[in-house]
């Protein structure tokens, strides 16, 4: 491991510093490209404008129209938790700008596979919708769309997937990532694009006088569903989407979120008054995305979507106890596929490229989860494979890939499909992540096609892993008040969260549930509390550390602790 400290421009720090950003703050902002102090204004003013996103002023007048006219409309949403709170936002905001009529179906992840397929187009068909709208998905739905358009239904594609070489024949795609679209962000998540879809349909409305700009809806109240599916879809968090999230953050700390979405904090053990964007990732979206993985997403949707406290409590701890359920299965999986990958090489060899594993018994509810377990170990693009158990299509594997920084993992799949056609039956995905399904017969065509590419691509200091660090924490920065200071902050995917690095002292160390290394440390003279998580192994007496802040309380006093990220051994 090489732990390495990131390079922060000493005009810019300055600039910030001179506008009244906190010296260690305007450190960290600098070292993540921000130049001047407006950059951090996150207003709502600040958003990109509508008018950049190709289709949306046709989507506003689809939508319109369909309103006017009381037409049904279907929402298809997809099985995570970006589609989740696509769906929501859709159901919700829709209503709020007079829809009267609004459904929605949510494919089963098993049953159904991803996306828009003619099987669900004819679904919403039998519902005796006039409109299908997907959410979160439908860029890559061909076929599914050419259905529903045979079937009489207008369809609307919202979605931030990147398009394959043919795009569906919509009446309207709304995707930055489509060809010709302008706008600038092209990470948003699928529920941002749904909400600027929103936006646009309530300035259509307005100039059609159902109201104005003093009696309009207020579409800020789902902004705590959009920052939540933001972080928990892992998109880059641009200028743009730290707007949202903050925004979003900003109503839930205020108490203005969903019954539903308060009582998932609950049920998480959370507290929504002082809510972060790691309540996202790792409390609030794996509790939802639990539904999707094992049982029916509806229970996720309609946990965002109710208004009644009672139902919101039962759902959210229903999907608390779901979400305990995928973490065993998870846990056994884990286990039994690192087996796998070290059966694979020596102890002392150096891993090989990418790793493909499969086993007849894995749920492929969680094989994402497991493919993201085995790449943070070895840092190797990763796929991990699980038998359909659909009736007829036993004889399909469904994989999930992730992959490390320098390989795109949608990219590798592509050039396996063109290697090899028929191989791949279906792939889509992002750089970092990916999902495929292969008939279980060209699983060892695929492993070596997969691992061929990886050989290609990576060299050896893609290879290497790394942690980029803020470097040294200066010693009178080491207090609960400013620990909390940087929680507050819009930290995730591309604006990484802060990590520092120098070398320490240990002082002691012991083990923790036979899984975490409990450490105290002396720290530029001073004693600090620091616990590795889910490392075992010993550290020398002296040794250079990556860690992030944590603030914890003993006997009433709030302290610092160090929860360490990773040494250099």
């Amino acid at each position: 491991m090489k732990i390495l400290t990131r390079d922060i421009p000493p005009r810019a720090a300055w600039t910030l510093e001179q506008a009244g950003v906190h010296p260690l703050l305007a450190r960290l902002y600098a070292a993540r490209g921000v130049l001047a102090a407006d950059e951090l204004d996150d207003g709502l003013a600040r958003l990109l404008p509508p008018a950049g996103m190709k289709g949306l002023a046709e989507a506003a007048v689809l939508l319109a129209d369909a309103i006017a006219a009381n037409r049904r409309l279907c929402i298809v949403a997809d099985y995570d938790c970006d589609g989740a709170t696509a769906c929501a936002v859709a159901l919700r905001g829709l209503k709020l700008l007079g829809a009267q009529q609004v459904d929605y179906i949510v494919p089963d992840r098993v049953v159904d596979g991803y996306g828009l397929t003619p099987a669900i187009a004819q679904r919403v068909k039998d519902r005796g919708a006039d409109i299908l709208v997907t959410v979160d998905n439908g860029i890559a739905s061909v076929e599914g769309v050419a259905t529903a358009n045979a079937l009489g239904l207008q369809v609307l594609v919202t979605d931030h997937h990147l398009p394959g070489p043919q795009l569906p024949d919509a009446a309207v795609i709304v995707n930055p990532n489509q060809p010709g679209c302008g706008f600038e962000s092209k990470s948003i998540a699928g529920v941002g694009v749904m909400f600027y879809v929103l936006m646009a349909l309530r300035s259509e409305l307005r100039s059609r006088g159902a109201f104005d700009a003093a009696t309009q809806p207020k579409l800020d109240t789902l902004l705590p569903l959009v920052a939540l599916g933001t972080v928990a879809d892992v998109v880059k968090l641009d200028a743009n989407n730290r707007r949202l999230v903050a925004q979003g953050l900003r109503r839930i700390r205020a108490g203005a979120l969903p019954c539903g979405l308060a009582a998932l904090f609950k049920a998480a053990g959370r507290q929504h008054l002082v809510a972060t964007t790691f309540d996202f990732g790792y409390s609030l979206g794996p509790r939802i995305n639990a539904a999707g993985r094992l049982d029916d997403m509806r229970l996720g949707i309609e946990c965002l979507l109710t208004d009644d406290p009672v139902r919101g409590e039962e759902l959210a701890l229903r999907l608390d106890g779901i979400n305990r359920d995928r973490q065993g299965i998870e846990g056994g999986m884990r286990e039994q596929a690192m087996e796998i990958v070290e059966s694979l090489f020596d102890e002392s060899d150096v891993p090989p490229p990418a790793v493909c594993v499969f086993d007849p018994d894995f749920h492929e509810g969680v094989v994402g989860i497991v493919a993201s377990r085995i790449k943070d170990k070895w840092h190797r693009p990763t796929f991990v494979f699980a038998a359909s158990s659909v009736e007829g299509k036993e004889h399909e594997l469904k994989g999930s890939g992730r992959s490390i920084p320098g390989f795109h993992l949608r990219d590798a799949l592509d050039l396996v499909a063109k290697r090899h056609p028929g191989v791949l039956l279906r792939f889509g995905g992002h750089a970092m992540a990916a999902g495929c399904t292969i008939a279980e017969e060209h699983l060892d065509v695929f492993e070596n096609a997969f691992a061929q590419v990886a050989q290609e691509w990576l060299d050896a200091a893609t290879l290497m892993r790394r942690i980029d660090t803020d470097g040294p924490l200066a010693p009178e920065y080491r207090r609960p008040d400013l620990v909390e200071t940087l929680h507050a902050v819009v930290w995730g995917q591309g604006f990484a969260p802060p990590v520092f690095s120098e070398e320490v002292e240990v002082v002691s160390q012991r083990l923790v549930g036979d899984k975490h290394l409990q450490l105290k440390l002396r720290h530029q003279g001073q004693p600090v509390d620091a616990i590795w998580f889910g490392h075992t192994d010993p550290l020398p007496a002296r040794v250079k550390i990556a860690f992030r802040l944590d603030a914890d309380e003993w006997q009433g006093v709030r302290r610092v602790r160090f929860l360490v990220e990773g040494a250099e051994l």
